[in-house]
């Protein structure tokens, strides 16, 4: 009878450890049931993981910090029983980044956290653009934001762009909204543009493109034009070295 309890008695034993035995991670902000951490640009994340072990234990065991898979540098005394990180400023790169803590002497026991950085795009002020005419136009937004935008639009002296009529042409990657005009003409494209978006956290961002359209100015090709220098230069050049061996010859 006694054996039969002895199988079961082993695995309440592996149980019982595996629920003593582990790291926690503390934050702030806090984190969510999802393992989450929402912050915004420029903002500050407190990390601390601590062994959930006996207290006698916890002084002795030694932590290990990874961000993303690499390991984070640590200081001697920030390594054992109680270890910390501090992520300042919030920068676009930690956007994603994954926190990761763990014993050294058991990479099986971790726990990690996930930064979820939001941010709206980057939209403001005016920009003076000058095209020459049957050039090309390009008008160009960084909409990228976290969350997506849900919208964006341009404007064409305060009427929604017609690319149609105005010869213009749309592209957005998700990065950039780019408004583009292969042969600009002044009485179609100069003027104000506003690209405008809207984003589900941060609202309406705007920036304003002041559009001059010049005379289209008649260029010389460099190269060709060189090129015609030097032929004129060494035709002269002979001709100046036979005019001079002509008068040395009357000469003698």
């Amino acid at each position: 009878m006694k054996l039969m309890f002895r199988p079961l008695l082993f695995h309440l034993l592996l149980f019982c450890a595996s629920q003593t035995l582990g790291v926690n991670i503390q934050t702030l902000p806090e984190v969510n049931s999802e393992g989450v951490i929402q912050t915004e640009l420029e903002k500050t994340v407190s990390l601390v993981c601590q062994p959930d072990v006996g207290h006698d234990t916890q002084a002795d065991e030694e932590l290990v910090w990874l961000r993303n898979g690499a390991a984070v540098s640590l200081t001697e005394g920030n390594k054992k029983g109680r270890s910390s990180v501090c992520v300042t400023p919030i920068i676009y790169e930690d956007n994603g980044a994954t926190f990761t803590c763990h014993l050294r002497k058991n990479a099986t026991v971790t726990a990690s956290v996930t930064l979820n950085v939001t941010y709206p795009p980057q939209l403001s002020g005016s920009e003076e653009v000058v095209v020459e005419e049957e050039a090309m136009l390009v008008l160009q937004c960084d909409i990228l934001a976290n969350p997506p935008v849900s919208s964006v639009s341009w404007a064409f002296n305060g009427s929604e762009v017609d690319l149609l009529s105005g010869g213009f042409s749309l592209t957005n990657d998700g990065f950039t909204s780019q408004l583009t005009a292969n042969r600009v003409k002044k009485s179609l494209q100069e003027g104000t543009y506003h690209c405008t978006t809207k984003s589900p956290i941060y609202g309406i961002d705007s920036k304003q493109f002041i559009v001059t359209v010049t005379e289209k100015t008649v260029k010389i090709p460099l190269m060709p034009f060189i090129a015609g220098v030097v032929v004129v230069f060494f035709t002269a050049l002979l001709a100046v070295a036979s005019w001079w061996n002509k008068i040395t010859k009357c000469c003698k």
